[in-house]
């Protein structure tokens, strides 16, 4: 008896002497030494080694593209060239961050070009032929596009229908349409002068209130990365350090400004691709911080496991479904704002291709499972910045389309290669 007592007196010491520590212990011994920028920047590098790249390729990238085509043409990163590289941006943006969703699942949208292209077929018939006020013309092509998308989901849920299969189906179809409705004309032009035209072409946003927003910008990031740490250190977690959350916040803004600032030189920044960019922050968050978004990247990582955990998986695909083909009609619309007309060349040719590659480049997997909205930001201004570079050095489209495809296929290979790794790490 008397030697259990010592026992446990000497159990008793040892703990409160801090000789033996308990799992929770170590844990927040653990927390402390992440919690410094030492740490926040050792987490990083541990990520990248264990294929968890991010954004990192496409920024490197695009930094090499830069370097490459201003030292052959000094016209490349000139104010007045960026910013028609923005507005030509905009259009298969918008489409491509449609194509992010349907990626997200495992799927894919081959007709995006084609609803892009009837969108602004109906967009000239509704408003120009048959006199429709342009804020009604404009939503009913949106909802056109938004049902041909629910054909999708319904074709894909109801009978399995491969989505290549069935978007494949619906490039012809679309395609049809949008001829039937253009008639032998071939073309509808815009009203040259309206809101809408001067909204694709010339409208740019005043200088003072772009300088806002880029400070407004910064001002989000780190009051979100700062909820996201606070949070974290509430459960336990490890998180990122103040230091380090403010410096990256204002490295951000002072970039943001600068790039304003050098836009300002010239016309300023597009309303167009403002609102691409708010397009992409909302989709992020609707990815990010939402049961849906949650729910898209668990039935895109592994759709049996996310039926099985309650999640309406028929309902997941559905939304993407729509998601996409909505936001291909509004991407056909703003093409017509950028062109001033809807013609029978709209939505062919590259736009297909170039919004799926713009997704694939920004960083979302061909696997499903993994992407961001911010995908389609990056990835469609790889694509402007080379399709505008090889135009600067009047060269001819073929080469464009080896180096897109090249780009493409490098891309690919990464995201291959990022994903051995993150299995081989037990990142998957």
């Amino acid at each position: 008896m008397t030697s259990n007592i010592e026992q446990g007196r000497s159990d008793s010491g040892a703990s409160k002497s801090g000789a033996s520590k308990t799992p929770l212990d170590r844990a927040d011994v653990r927390v402390k030494h992440d919690d410094s920028i030492g740490g926040a920047i050792s987490a990083f590098l541990e990520r990248i080694r264990s294929g968890d790249l991010g954004f990192l390729p496409v920024i490197v990238g695009l930094i090499l593209i830069c370097i490459v085509f201003q030292s052959l043409s000094p016209v490349f990163l000139s104010a007045n060239n960026l910013v028609n590289l923005l507005f030509d941006c905009s259009t298969v943006g918008v489409i491509a961050l449609g194509i992010v969703c349907i990626l997200m699942l495992g799927e894919i949208d081959l007709s995006v070009g084609s609803v892009s292209g009837l969108s602004s077929a109906l967009l000239g018939v509704l408003w120009v032929n048959l006199n429709w006020p342009v804020v009604l013309a404009i939503p009913a092509a949106i909802l056109a596009g938004m049902a041909i998308g629910a054909v999708y989901a319904f074709l894909f849920n109801r009978f399995g229908m491969p989505s290549f299969v069935a978007t494949l189906a619906g490039l012809l179809a679309v395609l049809g349409l949008q001829l039937y409705l253009l008639g032998s004309t071939g073309s509808i032009n815009l009203p040259y002068g309206s809101e809408v035209v001067n909204f694709g072409q010339t409208m740019t946003m005043p200088h003072a209130l772009a300088y806002a927003l880029a400070a407004i910008a910064g001002v989000v990031i780190f009051y979100a990365d700062f909820r996201t740490a606070s949070r974290r250190r509430e459960a336990g977690l490890s998180a990122r350090p103040f230091a380090f959350i403010l410096l990256r916040a204002a490295a951000i803004t002072i970039a943001l400004e600068l790039v304003v600032f050098y836009l300002n030189q010239d016309r300023g920044v597009p309303w167009m691709f403002t609102l691409f960019v708010v397009l992409v922050v909302v989709m992020n968050y609707a990815l990010t911080r939402t049961k849906w978004g949650r729910s898209m990247n668990a039935v895109g990582g592994n759709r049996e496991a996310a039926r099985r955990a309650g999640i309406n998986v028929r309902f997941i695909y559905a939304s993407a479904f729509v998601t996409c083909a909505g936001l291909a009609a509004t991407g056909g619309i703003l093409a017509a704002a950028r062109l001033a007309s809807a013609s029978q060349q709209a939505g062919t040719g590259e736009v297909n291709l170039n919004a799926i590659a713009s997704a694939v480049i920004g960083g979302t997997s061909l696997f499903g499972g993994r992407g961001s909205a911010y995908s389609a930001l990056l990835g469609i201004i790889v694509i402007q910045a080379i399709s505008s570079g090889l135009t600067l050095l009047d060269l001819s489209s073929s080469l464009r389309y080896m180096i897109t495809g090249a780009v493409l296929a490098i891309a690919v290979i990464v995201d291959s290669l990022a994903r051995r790794s993150r299995v081989s790490h037990g990142r998957a």
